[in-house]
C-alpha cells in the first residue's frame, strides 16, 4: 500500500499520465487555472494547459498536495479561491448520512468518536431487498462537486493534517465501495468487473488543475492499493490505463457555476442570422464549451447540464 502523502507525476507512464491530464470537453489538456504557478514562466499561466514536462523530471514537485504547501499558500488560496478542504472525521460524518439513507440504518461502515471513527470489521450486511443488494451499492451514482483533491471519493491521507489513513479505515465514497467488491468477490475476474464499475459509478468535478490532477491521482492510487490488498499485485499497464480513462470522463475540470470549462467565453455572432440559423448555432455553439461526462451503463456521453435540468423537471 502507498503511504506517501504528495504524488510525484513521475510514478506514471506517459501514457498514464497523458490520460489523467487529459480533458474530455475540449480534447486537449486541463487548465492550470490558477495563478499561483506563473512565477514559473510564460507556460504556467493561468489559462494554458498542463503539460506533461511542466510537472515531471526536475519539475517533479511543483505541485503538491495542500497539507505539504505552506501556511502563506493555503491562506492565499482560501481567501483567493475559496478553497477550503474538510477533515476527514468531517467526510466520514457526512458520508455515513448516505449510507445511513440507503441502508436504513446508522453505523454501516463505522462509528464517529468526536473526531475521529471505530471501523466495523465486520463483513458489511445488506437488506434483505431486491434493490439493496451489495451490487446494487457499487454500483449507486455518487458525485462530490468542487471536489478538491477528492477528500470526500477517496481517503488516503487527512486533507488538513497530511495524516495517512490506513486501507482497512478509510471512508471515502469510492473506498466503501472497494471494501464492499473486495468482502463480497471471490475471484480476480469478479474482482476487476466490479471494482471498474465502481470507479466508474463515482463523480466530481474542480476547476483548479492543480487540484483536480492531484484528485485524479489519488482515485488511481486508490486502485493500486486495494489491489494490492485483495489480489497482493500491481495493476498491469493496461488495467492502469483503463482506470485511468474512467476517471477522466468522471473527474472533470468544470466552472461549477457556469457547468463549463474554466475561463469560456461564448463566441459572438459576426452575420446576420435568421430565426432557424439562430437556434442551430445556438445548439452547436453550446456544445463547444460545456461540460461532457459519461453514463457507463448506458454508454452514453451527455452534457453534465442535461443532467441537472432532467434533476429539475423531476422534482
Amino acid at each position: 500500500m502507498r503511504t506517501k502523502i504528495d504524488i510525484d507525476e513521475g510514478i506514471w507512464s506517459k501514457e498514464v499520465l497523458k490520460i489523467l491530464l487529459f480533458d474530455r470537453t475540449t480534447n486537449k489538456n486541463i487548465l492550470w487555472a490558477t495563478e499561483d504557478y506563473e512565477y514559473l514562466g510564460e507556460e504556467y499561466h493561468s489559462h494554458f494547459e498542463i503539460k506533461p514536462h511542466l510537472i515531471t523530471g526536475i519539475n517533479s514537485s511543483v505541485i503538491q498536495p495542500r497539507v505539504e504547501k505552506n501556511k502563506e499558500e493555503q491562506i492565499i488560496r482560501t481567501k483567493g479561491k475559496a478553497e477550503v478542504f474538510s477533515p476527514s472525521w468531517l467526510c466520514n460524518n457526512q458520508n455515513n448520512l448516505i449510507d445511513h439513507a440507503w441502508f436504513g440504518k446508522e453505523n454501516v461502515f463505522n462509528s464517529s468518536k468526536g473526531k475521529c471513527w471505530e471501523t466495523n470489521y465486520e463483513k458489511i450486511e445488506f437488506p434483505n431487498l431486491n434493490n439493496k443488494t451489495w451490487q446494487k451499492y457499487v454500483d449507486e451514482k455518487r458525485m462530490e462537486i468542487t471536489c478538491g483533491e477528492a477528500p470526500y471519493l477517496v481517503s488516503r491521507y487527512d486533507a488538513v493534517s497530511g495524516e495517512i489513513i490506513n486501507l482497512k479505515d478509510r471512508i471515502g465514497l469510492l473506498d466503501r465501495k472497494l471494501r464492499i467488491v473486495a468482502e463480497n468477490t471471490n475471484s480476480e475476474e469478479d474482482w476487476l468487473k466490479w471494482s471498474q464499475r465502481a470507479f466508474e459509478s463515482i463523480y466530481g468535478f474542480e476547476f483548479q488543475g492543480d487540484s483536480l490532477l492531484l484528485a485524479r491521482e489519488n482515485i488511481l492510487i486508490t486502485y493500486i492499493d486495494y489491489m494490492d490488498d485483495k489480489l497482493n499485485r500491481e495493476p498491469t499497464e493496461e488495467e492502469l490505463q483503463l482506470i485511468a480513462n474512467i476517471i477522466s470522463w468522471n473527474i472533470w475540470q468544470m466552472d461549477g457555476l457556469t457547468y463549463t470549462i474554466p475561463f469560456q467565453v461564448k463566441k459572438e455572432f459576426t452575420r446576420q442570422l435568421s430565426i432557424f440559423d439562430f437556434i442551430d448555432n445556438k445548439i452547436e455553439e453550446e456544445q463547444d464549451y460545456l461540460c461532457k461526462i459519461k453514463d457507463w451503463r448506458s454508454k452514453k456521453t451527455v452534457f453534465f447540464s442535461e443532467l441537472l435540468d432532467r434533476g429539475n423537471k423531476n422534482e
